[in-house]
């Protein structure tokens, strides 16, 4: 959290195989970095818990990458007591002064300590301020990039972005907040990952799969999208919406269920909806320990009829989907795609 933040919070408080191309370079390597789930670069404890904070945050501006960075920059993924405490008193990963963790921090890993040094309890942590933060800058009136006055939030506390209004001056803390802000999210996509979703193979699956990963990148759009490609959508009432506007309306792309019936199309007529698309492919159940490239993978709140998400398996324990509304169609761990507890089952078409 860096030491600005100490004072200033303190006072404010043979089968077709699926390959994930990651570029990491040899340091990387050498120190056990690799990528996965939209990481690279980062440490494979750390990536779960990163992957499941951003999942937690209905904020589009937040990111994997953009936690990555930061934890990079706050403690370099150091997770010692001798490597991860400031000399003004933050510790562990995510660097929390003991006030603000008392904030912020709960128990995530169930051992039964909630402490600033666990991995799973400091990037929840942090994920829950930043989600938090990006929330106050974007509802604030102070322009600029959110990320940006989240991240001096983060550091310096929110007292001095509403003062500059903005990210505080070089003048402020001899630059150290300025220089964190920047520094951050120049670094971003050096932990972007997977960079491209390559499918080997033929068949149903991989070639669903493959005319899918081409959609990478697109908005999600509540109602929308069809077998010829993205279209806008709609609202419901309860669905589609985005800082209180209807965003699917105006926003070209897929939903999770359209999706689907984009990769399977032509060669599979899939029906539109996802509860309905596990009932005309559920005769085909797949176990998790079984699942090939182009399975589809269901969500429910209890059932078969309340089936409310679809994505088709990516291989290497990652699935692609279009999450939610604000975010895009991207490649996710299938263990943080949606909540674990809700998850179905899998099927293959």
């Amino acid at each position: 959290m860096g030491a600005v933040v100490a004072a200033a919070a303190l006072l404010t408080m043979p089968i077709a195989a699926v390959f994930l191309t990651v570029l990491v370079d040899a340091d990387a390597k050498a120190a056990g970095l690799t990528g996965g789930g939209g990481l690279q670069n980062v440490p494979t404890e750390f990536q779960p818990w990163i992957l499941k904070a951003d999942a937690a945050c209905p904020e589009p501006e937040m990111t994997p990458a953009l936690l990555a960075s930061q934890l990079f920059h706050e403690s370099g993924f150091k997770t010692s007591r001798r490597e991860a405490t400031s000399w003004a008193g933050a510790q562990g990963p995510a660097q929390f002064i003991p006030g603000t963790w008392a904030v912020w921090g709960r128990d995530e890993d169930g051992n039964g300590s909630n402490s600033p040094w666990d991995i799973g309890d400091a990037v929840m942590a942090q994920g829950r301020m930043m989600c938090s933060l990006l929330k106050d800058a974007k509802s604030s009136g102070i322009g600029g990039d959110p990320r940006a006055l989240a991240l001096a939030g983060y550091n310096a506390g929110w007292a001095p972005v509403e003062k500059y209004g903005g990210v505080p001056p070089r003048s402020f803390a001899n630059g150290e907040t300025y220089d964190y802000v920047q520094e951050i999210l120049r670094d971003i996509p050096r932990f972007e990952g997977p960079g491209l979703l390559q499918v080997a193979g033929s068949g149903a699956g991989p070639d669903a799969l493959r005319r899918a990963a081409g959609r990478i990148g697109t908005p999600y759009s509540w109602g929308g999208g069809s077998p010829d490609g993205p279209t806008t959508g709609f609202c419901d009432g309860t669905n589609g919406y985005l800082n209180g506007s209807c965003s699917a309306s105006v926003t070209v792309g897929f939903d999770c269920s359209s999706l689907v019936q984009y990769a399977y199309w032509p060669s599979l007529h899939l029906p539109r909806v996802a509860s309905d698309q596990y009932g005309a492919t559920s005769h085909r159940p797949v176990s998790r320990g079984d699942l090939k490239p182009g399975d589809l993978l269901f969500w429910s709140h209890g059932g078969a009829g309340s089936i409310y998400h679809v994505a088709v398996y990516a291989g290497d324990g990652n699935v692609l989907q279009a999450p939610r509304t604000g975010r895009n169609v991207e490649v996710q761990a299938l263990t943080t795609a949606m909540p674990e507890g809700d998850y179905f089952g899998a099927t293959r078409p």
